[in-house]
């Protein structure tokens, strides 16, 4: 099911998308009782899509992200891939959702999209065996690893290149009907003002997302809603002030967010 957090009327819940754009009335919402964090219910409380604001699908205690998980995107940047995974993190402050924008930041002048699949947690878990990583994932969402790319190339630490505010587009929803072998080959798009710009599978990944959970859980623990960022295809690029970008993702849907001037 594809799982939302939205607001209307001043209020912020979690409901199930139901339908189609293509579907006569469009695709309405469920409001479900709880969090989809632990059992719920739905309400049979159903608005329509287009009367709300989808907000990030989670709001997450942190961001992990892995750089250089596919070798041509390592490779278009002079790098080659790593013996371990590069692990990073992106602050709760990067995160916005569908239709926020992304404010360019005053210390960049070269600020680049990455289209990722991203990997939301559903319980809390440290040291997670391989064959338990399916356990403990809710589900996927579309995720862009905005970067500023000068900043991270001058500087030691990627803190400020990745984790500036809006840096961290999530959404449209998570999808939980996807496992771990489907979520293995999934077609990533990104679009900038409607041309396509990368387009990959995560079965381009070094490293599948059974490691990386791994990997990361030897060291921290995860909480629910944390969020894994899994790694971009090749095709990175420059945005600039006015640019839309979007991430579709297979399976999922479309992550589209404008960039603005930061007043």
């Amino acid at each position: 099911m594809r799982i939302a957090r939205f607001s209307i009327d001043g209020n912020v819940a979690f409901g199930v998308v139901e339908g189609e754009p293509s579907d006569q009335d469009g695709p309405v919402i469920d409001i479900i009782k709880g969090h989809p964090f632990a059992e719920f219910e739905r309400s049979g409380q159903k608005v329509p899509l287009s009367k709300v604001r989808l907000l990030p699908p989670v709001l997450p205690n942190k961001v992990v992200g892995i750089g250089r998980n596919y070798a041509e995107h390592a490779a278009e940047l002079g790098n080659e891939v790593p013996e371990v995974p590069v692990v990073f993190f992106k602050p709760s402050t990067s995160v916005i959702g569908p239709g926020d924008p992304v404010t360019y930041p005053s210390f960049s002048s070269e600020v680049h999209y990455e289209a990722e699949l991203a990997v939301v947690i559903g319980r809390m878990c440290r040291e997670v065996p391989r064959e338990r990583v399916k356990d403990v994932i809710l589900g996927y969402t579309c995720g862009n690893d905005i970067t500023a790319r000068d900043a991270q190339r001058s500087e030691k630490q990627w803190a400020r290149a990745k984790g500036f505010d809006t840096s961290c587009p999530l959404g449209p929803w998570v999808e939980t009907d996807i496992d771990l072998t489907r979520a293995a080959d999934l077609g990533i798009m990104c679009t900038v003002n409607g041309e396509q710009r990368q387009l990959g599978r995560t079965s381009e990944m070094v490293r599948p997302i059974e490691d990386l959970i791994v990997h990361i859980t030897e060291a921290m623990t995860l909480l629910p809603g944390d969020v894994v960022l899994t790694g971009t295809p090749a095709g990175v690029g420059p945005l600039s002030v006015g640019d839309e970008v979007a991430v579709t993702i297979e399976g999922i849907g479309t992550l589209t967010n404008k960039v603005i001037k930061r007043g």
